[in-house]
């Protein structure tokens, strides 16, 4: 596959296409190099950086904003102004493991997993990394 054909996600080791805040995340690339070649979405390190920051936001909006279903949480994450919200929460909440309105407790590091990778999966139409660096980034989110 070449640059053109890999999706952005994978070319910014951002799997949850993150978009770039005044916030700046651990292992973001903040160079002239990397602002001039992406205009809108954070860009990493590393990909375990990118699941590291992706996670992060999961467990956020589970410990700030009290979103605890699938669903909730994939409102905020992909609203329908942009995407096809409905079927994204019918995917990530089947790969999770459980209903779109069911509680999902992402301080498990199983849930967190399954719902980081099935986002990236959305997110870049296919999962572009190994399970070993999904872990090892949600494993430091969990930290």
């Amino acid at each position: 596959m070449n640059a053109i054909n890999t999706p952005r996600g994978v070319r910014n080791n951002n799997p949850g296409n993150i978009d770039r805040t005044a916030t700046v995340w651990q292992g973001e690339d903040r160079s002239a190099a990397a602002l001039s070649r992406e205009k809108r979405f954070c860009v990493f390190t590393t990909p375990e950086a990118g699941f590291r920051a992706l996670a992060k936001t999961l467990l956020t909006y589970q410990s700030k904003h009290g979103l605890m279903t699938v669903k909730a949480m994939i409102g905020r994450w992909a609203p329908p102004v942009e995407n096809n919200t409905g079927a994204y929460v019918n995917e990530v909440a089947k790969a999770v493991g459980v209903g779109p309105s069911e509680i999902v407790r992402l301080n498990n590091p199983v849930a967190l997993e399954r719902m980081a990778t099935a986002i990236a999966r959305h997110e870049n139409g296919g999962l572009f990394w190994s399970r070993d660096v999904i872990a090892a980034g949600v494993a430091e989110a969990l930290r």
